[in-house]
């Protein structure tokens, strides 16, 4: 056996090249089952972050649905989710050019329903009874004027429409998951309003549907304003279920024949998600007797088999740790899968004999797993005496070793959202930097999804402080752990993780340098120059705007970058509605009038997260380049250099 090759940390060669991680790599999205056939998503970053209706029928034959020139998703929210449907062989997509709405069987071309104008559509669902089609409409016709949303009913085969549908619910300010009666009589859905986000408080809504497609006697059935509803869905035989946080965790439910809500199974388990995508599903029906559903504990998810009867749940014993996009039917059931040493695939699971098949896999590129860091689930102390969540990653290379006594430098991580969590699932753009001799925490810090509505409630009027108590307190566990060199810790993130970065690196003194990828840094800027359905999203996380803009401006790093002294990258789309250019820019600018170490990497065609794979490339090996240039460590690879001014 060779020796490994001594070499300081972070100068170590990987065969997990950025090259590696965007060949052939794909995204792996939203799963519809039609009869015998399986559907699904795919993110392809070769074809410009183009999204794919893909269909697999039983014989294993794979083919695109979705034609070149098209492009399958929704602007709804613009996060978006719920970009398609399927029945008896017709898909229903969003095209992300127009957004009109476009119905297509795979041997013919796609056909307009809807037509030309500012609506777009999402989360739709195809009426077998009286062949309309149900969808979340956003309108964006008035200029100046917040879209509206609403729920409509549309021609499930007729020619593109005047009006763009039949408006039949409307009058809050959101609306989602419009789920029809197995008999079609009835329509489930839910609402909220400002300055709710799904996750915070919904109602679950029925009503009973006439000939014309409209809505007649409705009524609350769930839900309020302190109440988080997910995913209804309606049994084979009509009982609609639904997921709720009302006793912390997110639990199942059903209406009882007195439609009263009685718990299905309860559990110190979450089988729910945040609901920043359309369309998202953690459970489904394989009978009336049987739900297939994901659950998490301690930030891990598993499948299992609960018998509605005995409100009992089985775990099915599988190898992942990271399941959603859950879809069944009788013999079988189709979800997105992923464990430490597998990358995310869609996987078929047997109902009977309980084998797995593997229908789709994110890549194909293989990795020896010898270059693999385990993630280990850690909990450390932060403020107020509580308990924070992370997993860590050590640096791991068959090939290298460090010289001795030389503790590795540490990666913080922060996720988005921020309401959202990191999962253990293998990510090749984690194990790029590990392979290299950088360690990795990615941290579930307070306010993160898979704890408990109680944990999540943690960031409530305190985003910017908690997230960054956590975070630093992350990094100094492991540095007093003796895991870790404090003289080279960073700390990155996206969106809203890159405003705990930003934070982090203002207000604290934890990190020597950070990158920030579509951070906010100015919170008064993004109150006002941000989409509907974020715009008062920061209500809860930070206080009423404007009577508490003190503490907008308080907790926003573009007015105190005097406290900033440490270099900084930042990697912005030139697109992004979400969180606009200026964000980085104006940043950018003052860390450049202290002459601090500051380099911009702007993408042109980019919304929020980068879909290009040259552009995801470019992102990952230019954070790395930066970062050895502020520690002075060698790169075992050709990179392309980024320019640092101030250095």
């Amino acid at each position: 056996m060779t020796e490994p090759h001594v070499a300081p940390y972070g100068s170590w060669k990987s065969p997990i090249t950025s090259d590696l991680i965007v060949s052939a790599a794909v995204g792996l999205g939203q799963v519809a089952l039609d009869g015998a056939d399986t559907f699904w998503v795919e993110l392809r970053p070769s074809e410009g972050g183009r999204n794919c209706i893909v269909r697999r029928t039983p014989d294993g034959g794979v083919t695109d649905v979705t034609p070149q020139g098209f492009n399958a998703r929704t602007r709804v929210h613009e996060y978006g989710g719920g970009d398609f449907a399927v029945r008896d062989g017709a898909v229903y997509f969003a095209n992300f050019a127009d957004q009109r709405l476009y119905r297509q069987r795979t041997e013919t071309a796609p056909h307009p329903l809807t037509p030309e104008g500012k609506f777009r559509y999402s989360d739709f669902v195809v009426g077998a009874v009286r062949g309309r089609l149900y969808a979340v409409r956003e309108d964006h016709t008035e200029e100046g004027r917040e879209a509206v949303n609403a729920i409509v009913a549309l021609g499930a085969e007729g020619a593109a429409g005047e009006d763009g549908g039949l408006v039949i619910v409307s009058g809050n300010d959101f609306y989602s998951s419009p789920r029809l009666s197995p008999d079609g009589s009835r329509l489930a859905w839910l609402t909220w309003n400002h300055p709710n986000m799904p996750w915070d408080g919904t109602e679950l809504w029925v009503g009973e549907l006439n000939e014309d497609g409209t809505v007649g006697e409705s009524r609350r059935v769930a839900g309020g304003a302190e109440e988080s509803i997910f995913q209804p869905e309606w049994s084979p035989g009509g009982t609609l279920y639904f997921i709720s946080d009302r006793n912390n965790w997110w639990n199942l439910y059903r209406l009882n024949a007195d439609g009263e809500a009685e718990a299905v199974h309860e559990a110190d388990a979450e089988f729910g998600l945040p609901q920043w995508l359309f369309a998202m599903s953690t459970y489904a029906f394989a009978s009336e007797e049987t739900i297939v559903c994901a659950y998490a504990r301690h930030g891990d998810w598993s499948l299992g088999l609960l018998d509605t009867r005995r409100k009992s749940l089985e775990r099915v014993e599988l190898p992942y740790t990271d399941i959603t996009y859950v879809r069944a039917d009788p013999t079988r059931a189709v979800f997105r899968a992923g464990s430490p040493d597998a990358r995310a695939a869609l996987v078929e699971l047997d109902l009977k004999t309980r084998e797995t098949t593997v229908l789709r896999r994110a890549s194909e590129v293989a990795v020896d797993p010898a270059y693999f860091s385990a993630p280990r689930a850690v909990e450390f102390p932060t403020e107020g005496g509580r308990t924070a969540h992370a997993f860590y990653y050590p640096p791991r290379n068959p090939d290298f070793a460090a010289p001795e006594g030389e503790r590795p430098p540490l990666l913080v991580k922060c996720h988005g959202g921020p309401t959202s969590s990191a999962a253990s699932t293998l990510r090749l753009e984690t194990q790029y930097w590990t392979s290299r001799g950088i360690a990795v925490l990615d941290v579930n810090y307070g306010g993160s999804t898979g704890y408990g509505r109680e944990y999540r409630l943690r960031l409530n009027g305190e985003w910017g402080v908690v997230d960054v108590d956590d975070c630093v307190n992350g990094a100094r566990y492991l540095i007093e752990q003796g895991e870790v060199d404090p003289a080279r810790c960073v700390i990155t993130g996206g969106s809203a993780g890159g405003y705990t970065t930003l934070n982090a690196l203002t207000f604290r003194d934890a990190f020597r340098a950070g990158a920030s990828h579509f951070g906010v840094s100015d919170l008064t800027v993004f109150v006002g120059d941000t989409h509907k359905f974020e715009s008062r999203y920061l209500e809860r996380l930070i206080g009423p705007y404007p009577e508490r803009k003190d503490l907008y401006y308080e907790r926003s790093s573009i007015n105190f970058t005097e406290r900033l002294s440490c270099p900084v990258i930042f990697f912005q789309g030139l697109e992004d509605k979400i969180v606009p250019p200026n964000q980085a820019e104006l940043m950018v600018e003052a860390l450049r009038k202290k002459r601090l170490p500051v380099a911009y990497v702007a993408f042109e065609g980019e919304q929020h997260g980068f879909r290009k794979a040259e552009n995801i490339k470019r992102a990952l090996d230019g954070e790395l380049y930066f970062y050895s240039r502020v520690f002075d460590f060698p790169l075992a690879d050709n990179v392309e250099p980024v320019e640092i001014e101030n250095l």
